[in-house]
């Protein structure tokens, strides 16, 4: 009876689940319908408006906001005004003195967490770890809401495979597939499981689309990937937002097919809308409808602004072009249908976050003194910041360290206040965070062991060059000479038993408008290493980066090797706790990591090729270089840990699949060491005949799991059509067709043992 029931119940809740879903849609359809018919043209046009609101300017222009264009329903919402009491104001001014009272969106570019902040996302892409991701998400969400926030510009879920490019940082890496996962991951934990929850906000998709294949890794360059690489190397993560529920998209600064995407109808309406079935609205980029003067396809900002919302633009953010088209609505240059659709969108944006039921419910000051940095959110931002950390050598196991004897902490990154969050803070409270040198005298306290500092060097000789890579208040140039500051920490490093060398990028040497040719040490840290290397000396080099970098000298001559990205407010504690074992390294690389910047463009995802050469190494009359290997100096999906792991009984339960089957791929993970750790299990496959040029390897599979010391786990992936298809060439519909697929286990992708699978 009970099983019945169980029966019985389940699609009963479904069907009660869709029942309400529509009824919620109704009524938002009734309630829009309603208020639209009481619109004027320029009511419905100030929607369609999204000017600055505060002193956090993120472009090159903007423009100025009048409360008396609040006032006259000239704005649909306000971006980068920061503070629940100054968010309070703007909402009260539209609610109680515009003539219809409709509430505005409040966004910010919230992209790793608020004043609890995050590992940049490349870092965070390397825990492999979706609830964590998720997690640092929902926590992003709920201090921002408690600020008045209700939509952030996030998840960036652009594929890059350019280290050259400086909003590498901003996104998850090279891989499609892992990059899906994470955009998916973000969604949900931006948005919960509704919005009408007032502690999840909205997520916005960005940069569509391709932003991440920009030409020379240049910032708001033009890109070229066919439709055929497109939709396999860069479009997935996208449709992932989308379909996880994304409430909005961002249009990308570069063109597709020719066309800028803030105007492009294909991009915005035919694929988005009509074959993804997207329902949100669409948001410019920052000027990027009046940019389309720049690209050279229209002649005036009107011109722009009717090409525009033909395409599909709901919102335009900073140009005031949308806002200005009620004459040449009137004059028949553009239609009243395409106004109605975007206004709509914006309203019903409104309308799912709960802004007509209470305008102000995001503007509770009490709610952010209790929810703001608390002992909670922190603690999980240091957890966090842990696994993203990437172990890339560990020599003779000097780490993790002992708490006793003298350590050396050198280097200008180790007491570097306002530069431990990395780039797209902007609501970061830096004197609320910890530095390097500080969160190991507090790891060190209450042991023998002394602690001895040194900056040791500027973050490069060129004065000018460094104040270009610590834009933003994020300073920390020494005016005492190269010569001094290397007696200092020589004097300092030959005192101690180890050396703990807190060296690489400023926060502001990656991220929007942050590109760089030259992405090795910079020159006088390197200098630095060189001689503290002299001394004999073990060296840890805890390294701070935003993007991929080329440690050939540092992996050549320094035992030890810590990945620390950027970790956020918490990555002092967070590099301590890696340091001293407190925490077993679980980072895996989202991105292979280069021998020469002249190996960019670079992926392990590398098409198959004619006359090819796996070894990498020079062979003429084959794909290589002739000075330099073409693999990668650390491949993607590396990382190392403080035990070790063994991989044993890989085997598929059958070896035949038929099209519309499936086939369990199994493996065994033991945890061979002394030490508690994660492993992250990866799966690849290889489809090596197909009807396009598929990779040698692409990831379509993994799972992070933890193991006890001497603990075995059975890990299992179903292999389909959905886990091993691609778009086929001209028809761009997912496929998997009969043949033979390699499919392939392993630690990273250089590392995996191979099975066959026939698919008949």
């Amino acid at each position: 009876m009970k099983r019945f029931w169980m029966i019985l119940f389940v699609p009963l809740v479904l069907v009660s689940c869709r029942s309400n879903k529509a009824d919620e849609q109704a009524r938002m359809r009734v309630y829009v319908d309603k208020l639209m018919s009481q619109m004027t043209l320029e009511e419905k046009l100030g929607q369609l408006n999204l000017p600055v609101g505060g002193d956090i300017v993120t472009g090159g222009v903007h423009g100025s906001l009048s409360t008396d264009d609040i006032r006259q329903g000239r704005v649909g919402g306000l971006f980068n005004l920061q503070g629940v009491e100054a968010i309070r104001e703007m909402q009260r001014i539209a609610v109680e003195e515009s003539r219809l009272g409709i509430p505005l969106l409040f966004g910010m570019d919230v992209v790793h967490g608020y004043e609890t902040v995050f590992p940049l996302p490349i870092a965070l892409a390397c825990s492999w770890d979706m609830a964590a991701i998720e997690r640092s998400a929902q926590i992003a969400a709920r201090e921002a809401t408690a600020d008045g926030i209700c939509w952030t510009f996030s998840p960036m879920v652009d594929i890059c495979h350019d280290g050259r490019w400086g909003r590498i940082s901003e996104g998850s890496g090279e891989d499609p597939y892992l990059g899906s996962r994470i955009a998916e991951a973000m969604v949900r934990g931006y948005q919960g499981a509704s919005l009408s929850d007032p502690e999840t906000m909205m997520a916005c998709v960005k940069h569509f689309a391709l932003y991440g294949a920009v030409e020379a890794g240049r910032e708001y360059n033009n890109v070229y990937p066919d439709d055929f690489h497109a939709f396999n190397e860069y479009m997935q993560p996208y449709k992932a937002a989308v379909d996880a529920g994304a409430g909005s998209v961002m249009a990308a600064f570069n063109t597709v097919h020719g066309i800028p995407s803030t105007g492009n109808k294909w991009l915005l309406t035919d694929l988005l809308r009509e074959q993804w079935g997207f329902s949100g609205f669409v948001v410019s980029d920052y000027c990027g409808l009046e940019q389309l003067r720049d690209h050279g396809v229209c002649a005036d900002k009107q011109q722009a602004a009717i090409q525009c919302l033909e395409a599909g633009l709901d919102m335009d953010m900073v140009s005031a072009g949308l806002v200005n088209l009620a004459d040449a609505v009137r004059a028949g240059k553009c239609s009243m249908h395409d106004v109605d659709a975007a206004c709509r969108r914006i309203l019903e944006a409104k309308y799912m976050l709960g802004l007509f039921d209470d305008p102000y419910r995001y503007c509770d000051p009490s709610r952010r003194e209790a929810v703001m940095l608390c002992d909670a959110h922190r603690a999980e931002a240091r957890r966090i910041a842990g696994e993203s950390m990437v172990l890339l050598k560990n020599d003779n196991s000097l780490l993790p360290l002992q708490k006793r004897g003298t350590i050396a902490l050198i280097g200008p990154l180790a007491d570097a206040r306002t530069n431990m969050t990395g780039t797209w803070a902007v609501t970061a409270v830096p004197e609320r965070y910890k530095t390097v040198r500080e969160g190991l005298q507090d790891a060190l306290r209450g042991t023998n062991a002394r602690l001895l500092y040194a900056k040791g060097c500027n973050l490069m000789y060129d004065a000018e060059a460094e104040t270009i890579a610590t834009l933003f208040g994020h300073e920390m140039r020494d005016s005492r000479s190269a010569g001094a500051m290397r007696a200092e920490a020589m004097a300092i490093a030959r005192q101690a038993d180890v050396i703990v060398a807190a060296m690489g990028e400023a926060s502001e040497m990656s991220g929007e408008c942050a590109s760089r040719v030259n992405i090795e040490m910079p020159d006088a840290q390197h200098d630095l290493l060189v001689e503290l290397a002299k001394l004999g000396k073990p060296i840890v080099l805890v390294h701070f980066a935003g993007r991929p970098t080329v440690l050939n000298w540092e992996t050549e001559h320094l035992p030890a090797i810590v990945e620390s990205w950027f970790g956020g407010s918490e990555s002092a504690d967070a590099i301590a706790d890696v340091l001293f074992g407190e925490v077993n390294p679980s980072g895996r690389l989202c991105v292979q990591l280069p021998r020469h910047v002249g190996q960019y463009p670079f992926s392990y995802r590398q098409m198959r090729t004619s006359r090819v050469n796996e070894e990498g190494e020079f062979r003429k009359y084959s794909t290589c270089y002739a000075d330099v290997s073409s693999q990668p100096l650390y491949p993607f999906g590396y990382g190392l840990s403080y035990t070790t792991f063994e991989y044993s009984d890989f085997r598929l339960s059958d070896s035949i699949m038929a099209l519309d089957g499936s086939v369990e791929a199994r493996v065994t993970v033991t945890n061979t060491g002394n030490r508690a750790s994660a492993e992250v299990v990866q799966l690849y496959i290889c489809d090596p005949v197909a009807l396009g040029v598929r990779p040698y390897k692409e990831l379509r599979g993994f799972e992070r799991i933890e193991l006890a010391a001497g603990e075995s786990r059975e890990v299992v992936f179903t292999m389909d059509a959905d886990r091993m298809g691609y778009y086929e060439p001209y028809k761009f519909t997912w496929t998997l067709e009969r043949g033979d697929i390699e499919v392939m286990i392993g630690r990273n992708c250089a590392n995996v043992e191979k099975r066959i699978l026939h698919v008949q």
